[in-house]
């Protein structure tokens, strides 16, 4: 061994090292964080259009299936819905509670808050077709008369 080279041995000893944890340093950075999403995704318009008098199969069909199936009420349906987008600490969570009487929808839950129900507007309470015109008794015609005989007790 010559006594010049010891010193450049002892740095090659050392480098690699350093510079395998350097690179592990750099790469750790470009790791990809994919976004975890799961449930039902309600966007705002699908919401909007939730109302109560809605049929189970109208809600099905406007906001699919429900996520969370519940075995002990089968008038409450619950649709959750969860993102975490890449390195984001917080998530974005939200929740729809739909809960049925007679197979209609009688209230909306959304993120604990109780809606209240919509109230229906003129038109919708006005009759669409003209109501039959009430009938006339005189136009009837005469209707027989009823009598009872009326007995008288014996003495």
């Amino acid at each position: 061994m010559r006594p010049d080279s010891l010193p450049a041995t002892r740095f090659v000893r050392y480098l690699r090292p350093l510079a395998i944890a350097g690179l592990f340093l750099l790469g750790s950075g470009c790791i990809y964080k994919m976004s975890v999403q799961q449930g039902n995704y309600l966007n705002p318009t699908q919401m909007s259009q939730l109302e109560t008098g809605m049929t189970r199969s109208q809600v099905l069909f406007l906001l699919g299936t429900p996520m969370v199936p519940n075995g002990f009420d089968g008038d409450r349906w619950d649709y959750y819905y969860y993102i975490k987008a890449g390195r984001k600490w917080e998530a974005n969570t939200s929740r729809l509670m739909v809960l049925f009487q007679d197979d209609k929808v009688y209230q909306i839950v959304r993120d604990g808050r109780i809606e209240p129900p919509k109230q229906p507007s003129k038109a919708e309470l006005l009759p669409t077709e003209p109501l039959p015109p009430p009938p006339n008794p005189t136009e009837a015609g005469k209707q027989p008369t009823q009598t009872t005989p009326v007995v008288e007790p014996k003495p």
